[in-house]
């Protein structure tokens, strides 16, 4: 009879001395249902011998599975169990090829008809890895685990686990509305246009299309675009609908500003290519100049609704908005001296002193901005530290009033 031995290693005291064994299930677990799929053998398995036949069945028919490892562990443990006087069993079970919860049914259900031919009163798992293992917190909640033994075979664990790895973020990338929309959504755009193209018979607009679309997304999510909309269109505050209409009119404008250079150079444009158009200096000079009045309105619109938004909310950095405007309308002679250098039209110096006569005045309005701020902070943390002084007046005076009361208090007892 196994079981009874003398020693700690049988398992429970009973009376000075005495051992009994405890009754032991050794249990192999294959959720991906291999055991079924690749050597065809029905679960449950209870017995030495049936496991060891089906871990043989299945390292034959897939010499790589790890789940013959696993069952010849299992058969190993069982074995030393019964050594140390434990009354031990063996069973082998399987889920489903699908995983998920129709794996964990078919096993939980094994495993209640093992448990009814052999009462266990605790388990040792015996697993090949983390997949397996998912069905742990099932078992724990039918029969206590006191074990869990992973079996690694050489060689494989960081593969085993590289591939989980690997798994897991694919999910994320998949499933994740954080990740999905760049890793999925840019890709698909992408190809949707390229499609399109060649639909159409547009195949030599294909390239500069996609290089349109991806470029527009790299700005949008650089300059956190999407997030900047999604919360100004949550809002419906007054100054909100402001800044919501001044960014849709400064696009509009900066749009309208793109075609306006594009329609004066069109006539130019006929028998260069692409290379030849981008180093010819008058095309592009053209091009700069009729854009850049429309160009700069856009800005300054999406500036200006800002600088509104602010001031009905009665923001300090309204005036830091108004500085912005300020620095966009002294860059513009600039800029536009800069096109015309370009062209040959205007030397560097005009270039040179329209920038130091522009930087002379945004030096002087951002020192009176600051020393606004300046007086503002010390007025504001002088205010604090009179609230602060009144408030300590008032406890002394209140402590004092109390201490008086409590002398009179004591007097009159």
């Amino acid at each position: 009879m196994l079981g009874k031995r003398e020693g700690v290693e049988g398992g429970e005291k009973e009376g000075r001395g005495k051992v009994v064994g405890k009754n032991i299930l050794v249990l192999c677990i294959d959720r991906d249902d291999d055991i079924g799929s690749k050597a065809g053998i029905d679960t449950p398995i209870l017995g030495r011998d049936e496991c060891i036949n089906a871990g043989i069945r299945l390292a034959i028919e897939d010499p790589e599975d790890a789940d013959a490892n696993a069952i010849f562990a299992a058969v190993k443990m069982y074995e030393e169990l019964v050594s140390k006087g434990y009354r031990s069993e063996i069973a082998l079970l399987s889920g489903s090829y699908k995983r998920g919860v129709e794996a964990d049914e078919r096993i939980v259900s094994q495993l209640y008809s093992v448990l009814k031919r052999f009462n266990a009163e605790g388990v040792v798992m015996v697993s090949d890895g983390e997949d397996d293992e998912a069905v742990l917190p099932v078992i724990q909640g039918i029969v206590p685990v006191i074990s869990v033994q992973r079996i690694v075979i050489k060689h494989s664990r960081s593969v085993e686990y590289s591939y989980a790895l690997l798994g897991r973020y694919i999910r994320s990338l998949i499933y994740d509305p954080r990740y999905s929309k760049f890793f999925l959504g840019i890709p698909g755009a992408l190809l949707v246009a390229g499609g399109l193209s060649i639909v159409l018979n547009l195949a030599d607009y294909a390239l500069p299309v996609l290089s349109i679309i991806l470029g527009a997304i790299f700005l949008v999510r650089a300059f956190d675009v999407d997030r900047t909309l999604l919360s100004i269109t949550k809002s419906t505050t007054p100054s909100s609908f402001v800044r919501i209409f001044s960014i849709i009119a400064g696009i509009i404008i900066i749009i309208a500003s793109i075609e306006t250079g594009y329609v004066s150079v069109q006539s130019m444009l006929e028998g260069h290519d692409a290379l030849s158009i981008i180093l010819n200096k008058d095309i592009i000079a053209l091009f700069l100049i009729n854009m850049l009045p429309l160009l700069w309105i856009g800005i300054g619109v999406m500036l200006g609704g800002k600088l509104l938004s602010d001031l009905f909310r009665s923001n300090i950095r309204v005036l830091s908005d108004a500085l912005r405007l300020v620095v966009l309308g002294l860059f513009y002679i600039p800029v536009q001296q800069l096109i015309l250098m370009i062209k040959g039209e205007v030397s560097p110096f005009g270039l040179v002193s329209s920038l130091l006569l522009g930087f002379a005045i945004t030096l002087i309005a951002a020192t009176l901005v600051y020393e606004y701020y300046k007086k503002r902070v010390s007025s504001v943390k002088a205010d604090s530290k009179v609230e602060t002084k009144a408030g300590k007046d008032k406890m002394g005076i209140e402590g004092k009033n109390n201490a008086d009361d409590s002398d009179v208090e004591g007097e009159d007892r």
